[in-house]
């Protein structure tokens, strides 16, 4: 079975095109995706991160989850989520958080702060 899931992973990857992206965009924000993995599929202290993770690993664990298999008790509760999910819906969801390139809000860092001598 996992050969299959592999063999299936390879062939999205190859075809996957920029409309399955923006697909897999809409998807993890209209499936309310974002309320728990938040806005920039970042995680949280609770739920894991899924951008930039490895398609053939997110293709897995959502078809697993879509079958009803659950790992742990967390993951269990993905299983609603899961299971209306087509293939071409897993394809693009899992398009969009590999290929995760979206614009983040600038973080703070001493090279793009301001400096000076601090009196007005």
């Amino acid at each position: 079975m996992r050969v299959g899931v592999l063999l299936f992973c390879t062939f999205l990857t190859l075809f996957a095109s920029p409309s399955a992206y923006n697909e897999g965009k809409k998807l993890y924000f209209s499936k309310g995706c974002n309320g728990c993995h938040g806005v920039s599929a970042g995680g949280t202290n609770i739920y894991p991160a899924l951008a930039f993770r490895r398609k053939a690993f997110l293709v897995y664990k959502l078809t697993r989850l879509r079958a009803k298999q659950g790992d742990t008790q967390l993951s269990q509760m993905m299983i609603p989520f899961a299971m209306g999910l087509s293939d071409k819906q897993i394809d693009a969801l899992t398009t969009f958080l590999s290929d995760y390139h979206e614009h983040t809000k600038e973080h703070y860092t001493p090279d793009n702060s301001m400096t000076g001598g601090g009196s007005s």
